[in-house]
């Protein structure tokens, strides 16, 4: 079976994907900063060269907060190349293909299409039911019982990160059936942000209430809890693209691909893990 690479493989779809791999009969190696099985950091290229040597295949995962990263992505590529790499599946964004040729990760989307040395996969995921039990919304909900986010009534398809490591896994298992392939992934329906609350409120046996807050104190707030500026300004843009429903709509993606139907946001909160996250205060992960 192959040798499979997993960038950010401690992080929230890297640690899902790892085991389905595992499973499966795959040799699987996680790759991150701490914690997994090679030490692999994006601003130190030195690391590079060991993570890749003698995988078959790669899940790229941009690093978090870092809009400058594309040189560094570049580079990896390079190097993938050279080490023999035959497939990379990138874990992009939903709606990046509508993006800027500059914008980072639409630079990577389209520099993967370049290349002819190894096949490559894109998966664009909406919004991670995720987000508010391991990051971004998780310490305003356990801390101050809100989703503070300036989306109005604006809907979003949420997706669920076991279903996002279900289609990894099976383009990093297949490489060819799935090469040349851009998924663009959602949950089985749109729902607002006041859905969300009413649904963590009943799930929690808290009172959890949407806060539409006007988008520059938001992205106040981002800058002020250490977000760099730039993608703090990003995010506004996102929160534009939620205000408008801009990625509400369900595409059959996950079905096609893993055969089952997306998870719903009530599945996500079927999970007592979940429930217990936002019942008391937690650590979450940024990765």
């Amino acid at each position: 079976m192959s040798t499979i690479l997993i960038l950010g493989g401690t992080g929230k779809t890297g640690r899902r994907i790892a085991p389905l791999l595992r499973d499966a009969g795959a040799t699987v190696r996680t790759a991150a900063r701490n914690g997994a099985d090679v030490h692999f950091d994006w601003s130190d290229a030195a690391t590079y060269d060991a993570a890749l040597a003698g995988a078959d295949a790669v899940y790229l995962v941009p690093p978090a907060l870092d809009l400058g990263y594309v040189p560094r992505a570049l580079e990896l590529l390079d190097r993938a190349e050279a080490a023999g790499v035959g497939h990379v599946t990138f874990l992009s964004a939903r709606g990046v293909e509508h993006a800027p040729p500059e914008a980072a990760h639409r630079a990577v989307e389209l520099e993967l299409g370049r290349r002819t040395a190894f096949t490559h996969s894109i998966l664009r995921p909406g919004w991670f039911m995720q987000d508010f039990n391991e990051y971004f919304f998780a310490p305003s909900i356990i801390e101050e019982g809100i989703v503070a986010v300036p989306s109005g009534d604006g809907a979003e398809a949420f997706i669920h990160a076991d279903d996002i490591a279900e289609v990894a896994t099976a383009t990093l298992l297949d490489p060819d059936a799935h090469a040349g392939a851009e998924y663009t992934l959602s949950g089985p329906a749109a729902l607002t942000f006041a859905d969300v609350a009413a649904k963590l409120s009943t799930a929690t046996g808290r009172e959890i209430r949407h806060v539409d807050l006007p988008r520059e104190d938001w992205i106040a707030g981002l800058i002020a809890a250490g977000v760099p500026d730039d993608y703090a300004a990003m995010l506004g843009g996102l929160s534009d693209n939620l205000r408008a429903s801009a990625t509400a709509a369900l595409t059959g993606d996950v079905e096609r691909v893993t055969g089952h139907a997306p998870r719903s946001f009530d599945d996500y909160l079927a999970d007592p893990a979940v429930v217990s996250a936002l019942t008391a205060p937690s650590a979450v992960n940024a990765a």
